[in-house]
């Protein structure tokens, strides 16, 4: 099956190497992956780097004969699932903060996996041309601030755009969140007003708006509803083939989403970081020609002692390969891989995993 083909789809429709959704509730499916039938690992967390992780998770299968179950269930179920116990590994689009590692059973490593970016995406018939938004802007829009698409300060944003007289329909998510972390991060570096409020996190308090489930979900609610603007990973976007925004970055440029522009914000990165880094690095808002201001990693959690030696064998070979093999193929799939030297970084980091005595 064509994996672009499954993003317009609906993602519980989909999952062929992520296991089936359960009617029970979001993170039902990831505490019953342990007993799936023939699975070696298992994982659960983000909806943001879902169309990566199930092209690796297959191609894995494929060249290893280890089978990974992953449920994309948004990054809050994800560190739920790995804090009591129920995966071998979690996944999130948002740093577990100090009290989340606190609650842990024992230390997590976190590893950069690629680089996305979140996009805001609208449905507006007749646009062809894709809006100019800055922060401010975006802010009050989904702040319940402005409510009117043709309202001044998206209008002078947009000269000789012919902006409809209708209400704007946010969309955002319904869930525990790391696309929304990101987004409400980048938010709150921009403007004052909503770092005061609703603030940064992965679940907000929104202002206005309708909540929908997973990027797929927030994808699918603004391609049917007319007049709606939300946020989604840009693989999401361009897989549904929604109108997505250029955003003014830090140099007031405003830059359209792509892996180049992705790419850019994390320029310079990894030789800045120390070695003893824990890599829970926020990019939003980054400096410098080029860059798209909603970027950020995503993070694989994984226990930095893992008491099976051979679930060790298997994750740790894992990180390693998805570190040579699998980054080569993030760009088909619209995410940026990451820097050469991050990966040499994170390739020791997975020489300090421990091993315990289990089988």
């Amino acid at each position: 099956m064509n994996r672009r083909f499954l993003l317009a789809i609906p993602l519980a429709a989909a999952l062929a190497c992520g296991g089936e959704k359960r009617a029970g509730g979001a993170d039902s499916g990831a505490a019953n992956a342990s007993t799936t039938s023939g699975t070696d690992l298992t994982g659960a967390g983000a909806t943001f780097p879902y169309p990566i992780y199930s092209k690796w998770f297959g191609d894995y299968a494929a060249t290893a004969g280890v089978k990974i179950n992953y449920q994309s269930i948004g990054s809050g179920g994800g560190i739920r699932q790995l804090t009591e116990g129920t995966v071998d590994f979690g996944a999130s689009d948002a740093p577990m903060t100090d009290a989340e590692l606190a609650k842990a059973k024992g230390p997590i490593l976190h590893f950069p996996t690629v680089l996305g970016a979140v996009v805001i995406t609208y449905n507006l018939g007749g646009v062809t041309q894709p809006l100019k938004l800055n922060g401010e802007v975006i802010a009050q829009i989904f702040g319940g601030k402005i409510t009117k698409w043709s309202d001044s300060r998206i209008a002078a944003l947009n000269a000789g755009v012919k902006l409809p007289a209708k209400d704007i329909l946010v969309v955002h998510r319904s869930d525990g969140s790391g696309t929304t972390y990101i987004f409400s991060d980048y938010l709150s570096a921009v403007s004052t007003a909503w770092a005061a409020a609703p603030g940064k996190g992965k679940e907000l308090s929104w202002p206005v708006g309708i909540g929908a489930k997973g990027n797929e979900g927030v994808a699918g609610q603004v391609k049917q509803t007319d007049f709606a603007i939300g946020y989604t990973e840009l693989a999401y976007a361009k897989q549904n083939h929604l109108a997505t925004a250029a955003v003014a970055n830090q140099a007031g440029e405003y830059v359209e989403p792509s892996i180049e522009s992705a790419t850019a914000a994390a320029a310079g990165i990894a030789a800045k970081l120390p070695p003893t880094t824990d890599f829970r690095i926020s990019i939003v808002n980054a400096p410098g020609s080029g860059a798209y201001p909603i970027s950020s990693f995503t993070w694989l959690l994984v226990p930095k002692s893992i008491s099976s030696a051979k679930k060790h064998k298997l994750l740790t070979d894992f990180l390693r390969w998805y570190l040579t093999k699998g980054e080569t193929s993030a760009a088909s799939l619209d995410y940026s891989p990451l820097p050469q030297p991050l990966i040499a970084m994170l390739t020791a980091r997975v020489d300090s995993i421990s091993a315990g005595n289990a089988p």
